[in-house]
């Protein structure tokens, strides 16, 4: 066995939805440019925030990663994002690295969290996830369905709200992605409006 295999601690993958370091997990994503891969682990729904993205005209270096939730975030709370902040001030279960979730970690948690019925929006690349594992595939009009995970359904204690959520994903100067979660659809909103955050943390697995 090589020093490394020797070093890195066995990771049980736990089951979509498993409560698990500090809330749900919510899938594996893979950093492009390392090949590590990380499980994704969601907060739960009482800790949800609203706040704007940023300054509105403000390039921030560093936040510009579809895969890296804390890398993004930390450069926004730098840059001065109160939101991103407020994230970065967390201490959930003793947990105290949570963040904005970065744009392919964010689908994970529609793909598998889907709170409503509805059809999703398949249009443009929204599903496309190059970074998630298994990658992720094109929304069609039924895929995802609903998850099946009670507490995630519209309406439950942990759903998702019908709502508009912030990724920690830069887009331009003037923008950043967010994903709204009635139907899937991945656009680009103005930095300074507020919309809804749900915290991630990530847990290196090789």
């Amino acid at each position: 066995m090589s020093a490394a295999a020797q070093a890195a601690p066995a990771v049980t993958i736990p089951e979509i939805g498993q409560a698990f370091g500090g809330g749900f997990f919510s899938g594996i994503t893979r950093d492009p440019d390392t090949g590590k891969r990380y499980l994704n682990i969601t907060a739960g729904a009482e800790y949800e925030l609203v706040g704007a993205w940023g300054k509105y005209g403000e390039k921030i270096d560093g936040a510009d990663s579809f895969t890296d939730s804390r890398a993004n975030t930390e450069a926004m709370a730098a840059a001065g994002s109160e939101l991103a902040q407020k994230v970065l001030a967390l201490d959930i279960a003793g947990f105290t690295d949570w963040a904005i979730p970065a744009r392919d970690v964010q689908e994970l948690q529609y793909r598998h969290f889907k709170p409503t019925t509805e059809e999703n929006w398949a249009y443009g690349r929204n599903g496309d996830n190059p970074n998630s594992e298994p990658v992720g595939l094109l929304y069609t009009d039924e895929s995802p369905t609903q998850t099946s995970i009670e507490a995630f359904q519209e309406d439950g204690h942990e759903a998702f709200q019908d709502r508009a959520y912030w990724s920690s994903t830069q887009r331009s100067a003037y923008g950043a992605f967010y994903m709204y979660f009635g139907d899937g659809y991945q656009g680009y909103s103005v930095k300074g409006h507020e919309l809804r955050v749900r915290p991630v943390r990530s847990q290196l697995i090789d």
